[in-house]
């Protein structure tokens, strides 16, 4: 065991995670140069196109260090968006080491502050790497100063690399082996293990990633998973490397995947303890801290007899991302759906992405919204995750919105424009403080008005360069009213959403106009408007598709063409009865994105 590390990879986006995990790979000839590609441990479709990390991905490396000895280095890349946080807790939660990257171009940045704080709870040894110093405007003296006077770890042992021409690989490898602690546990008392994470796969069932705290785990054996109280027999088991390799055993201290036929996916709970068959009174590991959802949306099939093939969907891919919830839900205008609860847009992307790609679903999502708590005139607290179960205003004595404490991290040319934003968003600010020329700033914000489009309107009018980090703070009371959308006067729960009131009619405006543009037009007229309680406070038309039904008549009389026209009007009168509005799936998305 004193020649295993176990270490993370943690910080701020596009610092160079994937890349440094790219090279220690090929330092330690986990692939050849044949089936080496760039960022190799970001397997889905969607991290290679978006050119981020979603999924914690872990693999194992043997490494001859200049002692001589050989080392089993295993290695897990963790994300760098605010929104996959609880991979990153999760992964340091299985290591006793974390590699901090800081781009020496940009400095400390607001999520690289978070991952750090997460490390230092999670009981870390932490070695600071200053990657990308091959880059002209590459500063490391004073990005070391930055990492002492805000983080305040020690840089006098900090590595200087290049994750993308490998400067410094070596050295990286050597800290490893010298800073970072050897596992503790036992290998000759009774198994205890911790499920990390899980996949399915439609060949092997669930594939379980477990980190061996005590005892020796062997193929063969039968295993008891303590949340569910079940027991399988183990197919298979074995390390990535980054390919899957199979072995005989995995002994305390090791990182590795076990298969075990399981086809029940509720069998499987991410934090859930492993042991023994007989080992009935066991107790269990400390598992994770639970996960808290702040953003909730519906997902609808647009062919409802798909809702079965959703729900497994849902199931499986819960499996591999813990941190979403998912409930069942009806909805009188879209049928069989579920509620789902992410940890922010972009994981709500993710999520509908990742169904539609893996599962080929046609999914409709809700306006995505925050969890509400309603307090009624009965002394009852009621729950609010779906603007459409709002209840009848008269019921209501008072409403609480969830707050958050917002870290933005900006050079100070662009702090004007920053807190004329937070301004607008009910913003209030706690702290302001400089580092250099950069600027940290601290604001309390409800999380209703950074749902949508906060993260895009900051990084637009910082040209990029603000970085941004946020914590839950609780619930404050807030006076808020639930805006309808009506189109062709019928209500549309996907679109109905919850605002401040004095932002509500503002809101409701800018939400009809919008719809105007993006609902294709008919052959009947259509109202667009917006309502709170049976007060409309916004309505936009949209104008009918119009035939050139006169098109046939040429010279002759007027009243010919007139009768044509009369006839037409008759026509679109009663289609306007009739007609039912087709609204684009994408056209939900697209209205909600405010300008």
């Amino acid at each position: 065991m004193k020649n295993i590390r176990n270490f993370a990879i943690i910080a701020h986006i596009d610092h160079g995670k994937s890349t440094l995990a790219d090279r220690l790979i090929e330092f330690c000839g986990g692939l050849n140069s044949r089936e080496m590609k760039s960022q190799v441990l970001d397997s889905m479709d969607i991290e290679r196109e978006r050119g981020i990390t979603i999924k914690a991905q872990t693999v194992c490396l043997k490494y001859k260090a200049k002692d001589g000895q050989i080392y089993q280095l295993n290695l897990l890349d963790t994300p760098g968006h605010v929104d996959f946080t609880y991979e990153v807790s999760r992964s340091l939660f299985a290591c006793e080491g974390s590699l901090l990257i800081v781009d020496a171009a940009q400095g400390v940045e607001a999520q690289t502050l978070a991952n750090t704080y997460l490390a230092i709870d999670a009981g870390h040894e932490i070695i600071p790497i200053l990657n990308k110093i091959d880059l002209p405007a590459a500063d490391v003296p004073a990005v070391k100063k930055q990492i002492e006077d805000i983080i305040g770890l020690d840089t006098s042992d900090a590595v200087e690399a290049s994750a993308k021409t490998g400067i410094g690989i070596q050295d990286i490898l050597e800290k490893i082996v010298e800073k970072l602690p050897a596992p503790k546990g036992n290998p000759e008392e009774k198994l205890k293990a911790l499920l990390i994470d899980s996949q399915y796969d439609s060949y092997l069932g669930v594939i379980t990633l477990v980190r061996i705290k005590d005892g020796v785990l062997k193929k063969g054996d039968t295993v008891r998973f303590m949340a569910a109280k079940s027991t399988y027999k183990v197919d298979r088991l074995g390390i990535f490397s980054p390919k899957m390799t199979d072995l005989k055993q995995l002994s305390a201290g090791e990182i590795g995947f076990i298969i075990t036929g399981m086809k029940n996916v509720a069998d499987c709970q991410i934090g859930d303890t492993i042991t023994g068959e007989k080992d009935l009174d066991a107790t269990p590991l400390p598992g994770f801290r639970k996960v808290e959802p702040v953003v909730f949306s519906s997902f609808f099939p647009t062919d409802a007899s798909d809702y079965p093939l959703l729900k497994s969907a849902v199931e499986k891919l819960s499996l591999n991302d813990a941190s979403f919830t998912h409930e069942p839900e009806q909805s009188s205008a879209l049928g069989y759906g579920i509620r789902c609860g992410f940890l922010g847009l972009l994981h709500m992307e993710v999520i509908q992405e990742r169904l539609s790609r893996e599962f080929d679903l046609d999914l409709i999502n809700t306006a995505p919204s925050v969890a509400y708590e309603i307090y009624l005139m009965n002394g009852k607290m009621m729950p609010l995750h779906n603007p459409a179960d709002y209840p009848d205003p008269t019921f209501i004595d008072y409403t609480k919105e969830p707050w958050i404490r917002v870290t933005i991290m900006l050079p100070d040319s662009y702090l004007g424009k920053v807190l004329e934003l937070c301004t607008q968003r009910r913003g209030v600010q706690e702290d302001l403080t400089y580092v250099g020329s950069r600027a940290m700033l601290v604001y309390k914000l409800p999380l209703n008005e950074i749902v949508f489009d906060f993260y895009d309107r900051l990084k637009s009018i910082t040209q990029g360069y603000a970085g941004f980090d946020y914590a839950p703070i609780g619930f404050e009371k807030g006076d808020l009213v639930k805006v309808s959308l009506l189109i062709n006067e019928e209500l549309v729960d996907a679109l109905s959403f919850m605002a401040h009131r004095s932002q509500a009619e503002a809101k409701g405006r800018a939400l009809c106009a919008r719809l105007k543009d993006l609902i294709p037009k008919h052959q009947f007229k259509i109202p667009i408007q917006a309502a709170i309680g049976g007060k409309v406070i916004a309505r936009e038309t949209i104008s009918a598709l119009r035939k050139d039904v006169t098109a046939k008549c040429y010279g002759g009389d007027i009243t010919r063409k007139k009768k044509l026209l009369e006839k037409q009007k008759k026509g679109k009168k009663k289609m306007r009865l009739f007609g039912k509005v087709e609204i684009p799936q994408n056209t939900f998305i697209k209205a909600l994105k405010s300008e």
